[in-house]
């Protein structure tokens, strides 16, 4: 999967936007933190989502099964919004 041409991804200190494009059927602004800037940035380039895991992993302690499910519901907002290409 990779991010969608139509959203642009910007982080501002602590604060991670992914803006839609004029030509996204999204209309809007998506805000995350840290974390989902990285996922952001990973998506930048065709990536699994096993393997975002593991990069989440390797920057953050915290337990796989957590991270796998944030990762989950993260992927589940951007693909509702359609700001994945699978």
């Amino acid at each position: 999967m990779k991010l969608n041409k139509n959203f642009i991804p910007h982080t501002s200190g602590e604060e991670s936007l992914l803006a839609a494009t004029a030509n996204a059927d999204f209309s809007g602004v998506v805000r995350g933190n840290r974390t989902a800037g990285m996922v952001f940035e990973l998506l930048r380039s065709e990536i699994t989502r096993d393997e975002i895991v593991t990069e989440l992993g390797r920057e953050f302690n915290a337990p796989q099964e957590k991270i796998g499910q944030d990762v989950d519901r993260l992927l589940e907002a951007l693909r509702e919004i359609g700001a994945l290409d699978e």
